[in-house]
């Protein structure tokens, strides 16, 4: 797999205090001072609601779906304003998606929830290149069997750089028991705002978009792709301050589906 896990990740840009919060949630101590966030494009005006600069919005293209498989997103605290960060994309299409911030030693509780939920078999998405664990690496075909015995398979995803991720993956107890899925893939990555060390190496929306595709949820896995390369498209664009006059081939598919979408709810508000 290669989710800003197993792949390098968007952006490393330091934060504020005031994006992290001034206090350890565990011992409640002040956290050492960080200094301010000033990264490029840090003054560009960005819409609220998908947080892209207002040249090229995303908000007309942003669509919804549904599938059998749910992802939950267990995020370090750096990655959640960080405009690039494609993670977000998946709650956006999925709105049964969950996210969660990792700390360390204070682990979210309605994560400990769901997963003593007995309606879920999650499955953490990481790559199978350690011995060991090796004894938890399953494939694809453990989803399908989960969806065939009438649960309801779940990917978590760590959505972090590498470093974070591995550290995630090490420091979770709550994680340990669980089985590891590894996504193999043929797929390059096509995310443009950040060079990773291999076109081999997907980006969080890109990993999602794979497993969805590969154990069932086609549907679900094509408009995430659609969306993530609207997002793609529409932020490269701005980053050279150009505005995109034309819907690209994803942008007209996600307008197709809105007003289909539009039109199917006037006719169930019509009977």
């Amino acid at each position: 797999m290669r989710d800003d896990a197993e792949f390098p990740t968007e952006d490393r840009s330091p934060t504020t205090r005031e994006e992290t919060g001034d206090r350890d949630p565990a011992s409640g101590q002040t956290r050492p001072p960080r200094r301010e966030f000033k990264a490029r494009g840090s003054f560009v005006e960005r819409c609220e609601g998908c947080r892209l600069p207002v040249l090229n919005c995303l908000c007309p293209y942003r669509v919804s779906a549904t599938s059998e498989a749910r992802v939950w997103l267990l995020t370090h605290p750096l990655e959640h304003n960080k405009p690039t960060n494609t993670g977000r994309l998946i709650a956006d299409v999925l709105p049964q998606s969950e996210t969660f911030t990792w700390y360390r030693t204070a682990p979210d509780e309605r994560l400990l929830a769901l997963l003593a939920d007995r309606r879920f078999v999650p499955f953490v998405i990481f790559p199978d290149d350690q011995p060991d664990y090796q004894h938890r690496v399953v494939d694809e075909r453990a989803v399908v069997s989960a969806k065939q015995d009438g649960f309801i398979p779940v990917f978590i995803l760590i959505d972090g750089t590498w470093r974070q991720a591995r550290r995630i993956f090490r420091k979770s107890p709550y994680l340990e028991a669980l089985p590891v899925l590894p996504l193999h893939t043929d797929r390059l990555t096509r995310y443009r705002l950040r060079k990773p060390a291999s076109a081999s190496h997907l980006c969080t929306a890109e990993v999602a978009a794979e497993l969805l595709r590969n154990t069932g949820d086609t549907d679900a896995a094509n408009v995430l792709d659609d969306y993530f390369d609207a997002f793609n498209e529409s932020y490269a664009a701005s980053r050279i301050y150009h505005k995109l006059e034309k819907p690209t081939a994803p942008m007209k598919r996600l307008l197709d589906r809105r007003l289909s979408g539009s039109a199917h709810a006037r006719l169930l508000g019509e009977e």
